[in-house]
């Protein structure tokens, strides 16, 4: 894109991707409002690229495409995006197919409420330039194996702006806009990364900010036992003995004294992984397990079970987004037949209602099967009159047939006659 003039534009620095694996970051220059330089409200030299700001947190994708509409089939692209200093909301680029769609958009949108019960406005702005400034990887390059692929992961069909628009969400996943308008969740369909961030937790007892953790059973926050043990008390009042650590995510049973599951979601690329395990034998000093002897086979080991919990969470993953896209496949075909029956009892109602209608149905149904009737006497006459041609033709073949046998029998009974005449004459001259 060409940058638009300074004096025209504002700049806001921008960044997506989930923090945790790559944050991508860019700058976009935005038409102002307040430039001398509109005509009829829209600036000079704006091009079919919207950006609407200050979306709030709580506003969900589908939320958002409920609220576009119909301008929804107009858009080619939409991306989320955040910006520098605003946590509690984000933005969002909107790329429509052509200017006349991003010109009604904005006089239609620009300064409307998103909802009636909320205060929060539509602040739509006419983007000059967006062009993205470096990227920030966090952990290690991922996998050939697990790169983005151009398909939706929610239908398994091929990307196309063209057939219909694209939303990529703010940690970069991309979407059929038809498809992620059903997510009614604020996370992400693929990795469950929340544009929503939840609040700083405390103790509810001694409001302790760190080492936190919360009763699986009534959502207790108490802090752990390197503080003032609040969450260990919770469980010795009411013998709930499960409870969640808010930093790892990991359950701890205070009856068994242990976590309770092997899994755990990794805070690198946020993936299931097996969670550490030590020998048996290190309280008093490893020497005579395998582990001890060679060093490399512990991390072989971890390695390899790791990989095997990947793969199956990537059969796992595929076969339920093959189970959801057959279940949105019924739900239209129900929905479809729902619709034609509703069609039939709407006409059929309409007859009932009005008599002269009604008459003319009956008039309607009996010309029709009228026609049919004698549709059917066409197409028998149709086939009867080729079976009769070809019997007639037969006869007409056999009767030629016969006619020709017929004269050269006469032929030759008028040669022989001939013959005997003129014997019998010349019997008559010699006597």
């Amino acid at each position: 894109m060409d940058s638009g003039d300074s004096s025209m534009s504002k700049v806001f620095h921008f960044s997506s991707g989930n923090p945790r694996i790559e944050e991508t970051r860019g700058v976009m220059h935005l038409f102002s409002n307040e430039q001398p330089s509109f005509s009829s409200h829209l600036p000079v030299g704006r091009k079919p690229l919207l950006c609407v700001l200050s979306v709030p947190n709580h506003m969900t994708y589908a939320d958002f495409c409920q609220f576009c509409g119909s301008f929804v089939q107009h858009m080619l692209e939409m991306r989320i995006v955040r910006n520098d200093g605003m946590e509690d909301c984000y933005s969002i680029l909107i790329r429509f197919d052509e200017q006349k769609a991003a010109d009604t958009f904005y006089k239609h949108f620009n300064g409307r409420r998103f909802s009636s019960l909320e205060d929060e406005t539509c602040n739509v702005l006419f983007a000059a330039d967006v062009h993205y400034t470096g990227s920030i990887e966090r952990t290690q390059s991922i996998p050939a194996s697990s790169t983005e692929q151009p398909f939706c992961p929610v239908c398994l069909e091929r990307l196309d702006q063209d057939t219909s628009g694209i939303l990529t969400t703010i940690c970069n996943h991309s979407f059929h806009c038809s498809c992620i308008s059903k997510w009614t969740d604020s996370s992400c369909p693929v990795c469950r990364y929340c544009q929503q961030q939840p609040g700083n937790s405390t103790c509810s007892i001694c409001q302790s900010p760190e080492n936190l953790w919360m009763c699986v059973i009534c959502g207790f926050v108490g802090c752990g036992r390197y503080k003032e043990a609040h969450a260990i008390r919770h469980w010795k009042e009411t013998q709930h003995c499960y409870a969640l650590e808010l930093e790892t995510r990991r359950v701890w049973d205070y009856a068994g004294d242990n976590y309770v599951h092997r899994l755990i979601q990794s805070k690198t690329d946020g993936k299931l992984v097996e969670l550490n395990h030590h020998c048996h034998h290190d309280i008093d000093g490893c020497c005579s397990c395998e582990c001890a002897t060679d060093p490399g086979f512990s991390e072989t080991l971890a390695n390899s079970k790791v990989e095997a919990i990947v793969n199956e969470y990537n059969e796992l993953l595929t076969l339920q987004l093959e189970n959801q896209k057959m279940y949105f496949e019924s739900l239209l075909q129900e929905v479809e037949e729902e619709t034609d029956r509703e069609i039939k009892e709407a006409v059929e109602k309409s007859l009932c209602q009005n008599p002269r209608l009604m008459k003319l149905k009956v008039r309607l149904d009996k010309c029709i099967e009228e026609k049919k009737f004698l549709d059917d006497i066409n197409d028998n006459l149709t086939r009867n009159k080729d079976i009769w041609e070809a019997k007639i033709s037969e006869i007409e073949e056999r009767e030629k047939r016969k006619l020709k046998m017929k004269d050269e029998k006469i032929h030759e009974l008028e040669e022989q006659l001939a013959t005997l005449m003129a014997s019998i004459e010349t019997e008559n001259a010699v006597q």
